[in-house]
């Protein structure tokens, strides 16, 4: 029986993005490659799933130059494609997903909101190894040659070595050439939210609408976080988790909310 890898690659802006190109190019060189990602841009869709409508699948031939064994569109979105692609699609359960490039940081909250996250975070959910790979450049049209050398720096230790401890990672990726990049930082999840404000306009017709905008709020105080290691110009990497119970205050509770009177 054959030990190549199976490799999920999805993301959640669009099998026709340049970052899932690019992922999909290092991914080829570690296994039997399957590319499964939403037919249009899904960005910060958290861990959303399609209810009440069907979801339709379509063959593509985009990535057969770089040697990827089947490739498909979903109209659904980042969680579908991993979901459907698991459930339907490969012949075995995957050794690895790979979620990304996003064109955008997913460092901090944002991993709340992420669909490339989301995607990673649902592979994980079935055993499966995952990794969200996110570039901080938001242009559809960057260059992702640089970004590239630091997926493959990842999937040498992942799958060559073996280092195979944790199940879920966000790794962040500096916009700077790789031989200017410091290092690695495996680190913790900043202190940083969206500071968000709406636009109030009115249409055509006299109604009013509202455009979400804002400004990614740092609230500084851990340099061993995600957000300080990508300013000091390092790859951060951080070791989620999916349980989301916060511990400290379920033994308080546990202490104080007893009986009903």
């Amino acid at each position: 029986m054959s030990d190549e890898k199976l490799i999920l690659v999805t993301n959640d802006d669009g099998y026709d993005s340049k970052g899932i190109r690019a992922l999909a190019e290092v991914a080829v060189n570690y296994g039997r490659v399957v590319v499964l990602a939403p037919s249009k841009q899904q960005s910060a869709k958290g861990h959303s799933i399609t209810l009440g409508k069907p979801l339709r699948l379509k063959k593509v031939n985009d990535f057969d130059d770089i040697g990827v064994e089947a490739a498909y569109s979903c109209s659904g979105l980042p969680v579908d494609c991993v979901k459907i692609a698991v459930g339907h699609i490969l012949d075995r359960q995957p050794d690895l997903c790979l979620s990304g490039i996003n064109h955008g940081s997913n460092s901090a909250t944002n991993i709340v909101y992420s669909g490339t996250m989301a995607a990673a975070t649902e592979a994980a959910l079935s055993d499966i190894y995952s990794i969200g790979f996110s570039l901080m450049n938001f242009d559809p049209d960057c260059n992702m040659e640089e970004a590239k050398k630091t997926v493959d720096w990842v999937l040498q230790r992942v799958i060559k070595e073996k280092d195979q401890k944790a199940k879920l990672l966000n790794v962040n990726i500096p916009d700077i050439s790789f031989d200017k990049i410091r290092g690695v930082k495996v680190c913790r999840q900043g202190n940083a939210k969206w500071k968000e404000a709406f636009v109030e306009r009115v249409d055509p017709f006299g109604h009013k609408y509202y455009w979400l905008t804002g400004f990614f709020e740092h609230k500084g105080g851990h340099e061993e976080s995600d957000i300080h290691a990508l300013q000091q110009g390092y790859v951060s990497i951080v070791p989620a988790v999916i349980d989301r119970t916060h511990y400290d205050d379920l033994n308080t509770l546990r202490n104080n909310w007893t009986g009903l009177s």
